[in-house]
């Protein structure tokens, strides 16, 4: 049997959070004993960071420190060669774990064995200076992997054809796109041949033919006798790419098995979790039991790659009255309602007319959502009348990357620009005017 290329055992990751108590206290009558109290509890604060300070411990600010586990107890081992998907909701972990094994925090308990040369994918430009031109980032980055000047200029080539960033290799990495700062990142990582290739979420950036040279590019590096480890919320990446699957919940690793019966299990966390921890109500005809946003396998997931369909899964109840519309609202993250979808009033569809519960599959054309987070209100309605059941952020979703056309701009919910991507149907052409 062959040695573990990654050995990860009982691996824990501890944060202190800080509170402040009474944050609501009403300070327009403060007397004497309460200002008394607050010196005393800001003195008292100061001496408790200073010992913590001085015992190499998390500097954390507020009145009250809890303690939240990223990671407890995680144990796996990843063999040569193996692609390893890792999986789970936002917090689950994923990310914090990626970061201890490429050596950028510390863990707090148990340890990790590395065999190998490690490369890591985690954000956007990680690595980079941005100072530097794409040129010398490739031999920065290079370095930082171990690999000798002869050896780097051995793939230079090969990264920047890779990257297709030819006509910008010596222009500083700051004045970079997100789109190319990935295409560069990737190549140099997956080019320099580290024997273990660590990639976060960042596939989602960049246009659709990039990605698909990245994952078979994952597929060359695999094959090549090298190991792959991916965090992603697109299952069908996942399906396609990965040969073993983990699923990480709450710190804790819940699952270790194959693709298909990760995502599986993944599905039934869910929908449990719809179950157990969100109750929509009911309105008086009809109830919306439960909304899931899937992936084109039919797979919950928490994220919505721009430019694809839509879609939406939905269980609810109706008594059989008539003309009883669903209605989506999509809003961004500062809840500003930016689009409805009506069942009735745009395709002339209500829900069934005999009582029961029903699940439903709404597939939306595509959208240029900026990325960003969303959220999904999701409604029914008596046509041309009044709401019966409006659940408010039924559920909620992240864009991670906007490329409407071929020049690999991010087009960020952040830049205040707007939260759609205007398509043109096709160039304008510009005609002098004598």
């Amino acid at each position: 049997m062959l040695e573990p290329i990654v050995s990860v055992q009982n691996l824990s990751k501890k944060y202190l959070i800080g509170h402040q108590a009474g944050r609501d206290r009403d300070t327009s009558h403060w007397d004497a004993t309460n200002l008394r109290l607050a010196i005393g509890q800001g003195i008292g604060n100061f001496f408790r960071r200073s010992a913590r300070l001085l015992r190499g411990d998390q500097l954390v600010q507020g009145d009250e420190i809890e303690d939240f586990w990223a990671l407890k107890d995680v144990s796996f081992d990843v063999a040569p060669g193996e692609v390893l998907g890792i999986i789970g909701a936002n917090g689950a972990g994923k990310s914090t774990l990626l970061k201890v094994l490429s050596r950028i925090t510390e863990p707090s308990g148990g340890r990790v064995i590395l065999n190998g040369r490690v490369a890591s994918l985690l954000e956007v430009g990680t690595g980079f200076h941005p100072d530097l031109t794409g040129r010398e980032n490739i031999f920065l980055n290079g370095a930082i992997l171990g690999m000798s000047r002869a050896e780097i200029r051995e793939k230079f080539d090969e990264i920047v054809d890779f990257a297709q960033i030819a006509g910008f290799i010596d222009t500083p990495v700051k004045r970079f796109s997100s789109g190319m700062y990935v295409r560069l990142a990737f190549a140099v990582a997956a080019h320099l041949e580290p024997d273990v290739l660590i990639i976060d979420e960042v596939l989602a950036v960049g246009d659709a033919e990039f990605q698909d040279k990245c994952l078979g590019k994952i597929r060359d590096v695999s094959a090549g006798g090298r190991t792959v480890l991916v965090v992603s919320h697109n299952m069908s990446a996942i399906r396609n790419l990965t040969s073993r699957c983990l699923i990480m919940s709450r710190g804790m690793m819940v699952f270790d098995g194959s693709p298909a019966d990760a995502i599986r299990k993944y599905a039934e966390i869910l929908d449990q979790r719809t179950k157990t921890e969100q109750s929509f109500g009911k309105g008086v005809h009809t109830a919306i039991k439960s909304a899931s946003l899937v992936d084109e396998n039919g797979a919950p997931t928490t994220s919505y790659i721009a430019g694809e369909p839509f879609r939406v899964e939905l269980v609810l109840t109706t008594d059989g009255g008539p003309s009883y519309s669903v209605e989506i609202i999509i809003a961004d993250a500062d809840r500003q309602r930016l689009a409805l979808g009506s069942l009735q009033a745009f395709h002339g569809v209500t829900l069934p007319r005999k009582a029961g519960m029903y699940r439903a599959l709404l597939e939306i054309e595509p959208l240029w959502l900026a990325s960003g987070d969303y959220s999904l209100d999701i409604a029914t309605s008596i046509a041309s009348s009044a709401f019966d059941h409006y659940v408010e952020q039924a559920l909620s979703f992240q864009v991670l990357s906007c490329n409407p056309g071929d020049q690999s701009q991010d087009f960020k919910q952040s830049l205040k620009l707007g939260s759609f991507a205007i398509r043109h149907r096709r160039p304008p052409l510009f005609e002098p005017v004598l």
